[in-house]
């Protein structure tokens, strides 16, 4: 009997490589309409990738950041294989080298896997941290039969230098800074539930019609992180779309059953 709350389904997943290509059209499409977009102060901000992708995957959005005048990095780590000791120092030390040279903290958006180093590198270093913003995070992952990742990260699994059980012992407790979480109900590769924070005084759930593939160029993905770089350094209230915008931001659903973090025996 199958378990609720497993993977997505099926048909999801197959057919993500072809929803990207869309989405990834839909980014060419509305490219005239950037100036359009939320502007804010232009401090600096590092997108990490996802599993088995690396700075050529977030291109593309840091290209939008950077004409918006934010100062947009990649990781510069290579392919996402999971922690291993060069991607977790690398990390660390990117942060640390960023507040530093603009004396100011560091926005962190982090695609799938990267949402969850991004998540880990705001409690390790909260003063270098301005906001996380994660796209299709599965930080609230209870078992692993729930993202369709799983056998490709555990693969790598010999190289990491961190090794966690489910759920993540970290997720108990709430960021100590503004944390957003876009995600999608058509993820074909980690259950939409798994994505989905707590909401409290600042952190928030936005939800978007977008393949996972597909998140991190979305024109409804660029627009709500547009929206949440343009907030003014220390001030936070939560997303809400222009009216025009509204039918590309669907609301928010409550999870089914049990809160994902909550362990549930075999059926």
């Amino acid at each position: 009997m199958a378990r609720r709350n497993d993977g997505p389904a099926l048909p999801l997943y197959l057919s993500e490589p072809g929803r990207a290509v869309a989405d990834y059209g839909l980014y060419l499409a509305a490219l005239p309409l950037s100036p359009s977009l939320p502007r804010g102060d232009g401090h600096p901000v590092l997108v990490l990738p996802g599993l088995l992708a690396d700075d050529v995957s977030t291109r593309a959005l840091r290209n939008v950041l950077r004409r918006l005048g934010y100062d947009a990095h990649g990781w510069g780590l290579g392919r996402n294989i999971g922690p291993t000791a060069a991607c977790v120092k690398g990390m660390r030390d990117l942060v640390d080298h960023l507040a530093d040279e603009h004396g100011k903290p560091v926005s962190l958006i982090g695609w799938s896997l990267g949402g969850i180093f991004a998540r880990d590198l705001a409690r390790q270093t909260p003063d270098s941290v301005r906001q996380v913003i994660t796209l299709g995070s599965p930080f609230r992952l209870a078992r692993n039969s729930q993202s369709r990742a799983t056998k490709v990260f555990e693969r790598f699994s010999h190289l990491h230098v961190e090794h966690r059980s489910l759920p993540l012992e970290a997720e108990s407790a709430p960021l100590r800074v503004p944390a957003t979480s876009i995600y999608s109900h058509l993820d074909g590769i980690v259950h939409w539930e798994t994505c989905l924070d707590t909401p409290g005084e600042r952190c928030e759930n936005i939800a978007v019609m977008a393949s996972h593939l597909g998140l991190g160029h979305h024109p409804a993905s660029i627009w709500a992180i547009a929206d949440r770089l343009a907030q003014p350094e220390g001030t936070w209230k939560p997303f809400k779309a222009p009216l025009f915008l509204r039918p590309a931001f669907p609301k928010p659903a409550r999870p089914a059953g049990r809160d994902p973090l909550a362990a549930q025996p075999a059926a």
